[in-house]
């Protein structure tokens, strides 16, 4: 094999092991984070400019740990469901021993990284590592409904980790509200792919919300955390009207497509249209809480 296609191959395998697609998506909660807290405490980034680079580097590295840990525990139901069987942890692409050792070394790398930041950053690291793990991972993903709740702490933890590794301090009602909306994000995204993909949890015998309580529940369910939504935006107050409108303004959208997308369309298509939405609307919030913590800075400097 010509040593471009082994690199590219092998590059290929420690990616899918580590998920990059979820580590990027997760480092844009985590720089609204960090960014909210320069423009929150009035800090010029070139005073910080070591922690925001140790945070990077430390919060790709417990993510992807996150997501090696998470490949080598679940190779069993891995291998029944269409859009995870063909993971290099399944197809034996990827030697366990190397994964678990890639995941540790990650942990223990992401951590350290984390904690020269602040000790409360590496903290949070490490429990978010931890909840991903062993309540999600190893308990509750495959014993109880809830598994998504339980699972969306540690989903949650990346702007806790990028505010937290500028300033020591996650009481502030606008990083509250950031981790607050992240967790709450996670049940409307989730169900979405859980009905999509119902047929493949049932087979692989995960008890996700539409497979054990069925469409209903679930349309109900994804309505309250959405009205939660809409009042966690209220936090935002407390820093920026604007930021607390742009958030009610996507929740509330979000809200109405649940509700009239659900009597319009059949299952399928109401499931995707909020997948999608749900991706607009964390990617339209967090990138206008970067934008503005950044002009914020900007025009303080």
């Amino acid at each position: 094999m010509h040593i471009n296609e082994y690199i590219a191959k092998h590059s290929s395998i420690l990616s899918k092991t580590i998920k990059t697609g979820i580590i990027k998506s997760n480092l844009i909660p985590m720089l609204a984070g960090l960014t909210l807290s320069l423009y929150t405490y009035e800090i010029n980034p070139l005073d910080r400019l070591d922690n925001i680079v140790l945070a990077l580097i430390g919060t790709f590295l417990v993510i992807g740990a996150a997501g090696a840990f998470n490949n080598l525990y679940d190779r069993d139901i891995d291998s029944l469901m269409e859009r995870t069987k063909n993971r290099p942890t399944v197809t034996g692409e990827i030697k366990t021993g190397k994964v678990l050792v890639i995941a540790v070394s990650m942990a223990v790398l992401g951590v350290l990284a984390l904690s020269l930041t602040t000790l409360l950053a590496g903290l949070l690291g490490f429990l978010g590592l931890f909840f991903y793990i062993v309540p999600y991972t190893m308990w509750s993903k495959r014993r109880t409904i809830y598994n998504t709740e339980i699972g969306s702490i540690s989903g949650a933890m990346p702007p806790l980790i990028g505010w937290s590794s500028i300033y020591p301090d996650i009481t502030h009602p606008a990083i509250l509200g950031l981790f607050v909306i992240t967790v709450i994000w996670q049940m409307p995204h989730f169900y979405s792919i859980a009905i999509r993909k119902h047929k493949e949890y049932r087979a692989a015998k995960v008890p996700m919300l539409p497979v054990v309580k069925g469409i209903r529940r679930t349309y109900l369910q994804t309505n309250f955390y959405l009205i939660l939504l809409i009042a966690t935006s209220f936090l935002f107050s407390s820093l920026s009207i604007g930021l607390m409108l742009v958030s009610l303004l996507l929740s509330v959208i979000w809200l109405g497509l649940s509700i009239f997308g659900y009597r319009r369309m059949d299952s399928e298509s109401w499931a995707k249209s909020m997948f999608i939405y749900s991706l607009i609307h964390m990617t339209t919030l967090f990138s206008t809480v970067i934008i503005y913590s950044l002009m914020g800075i900007i025009f303080d400097l």
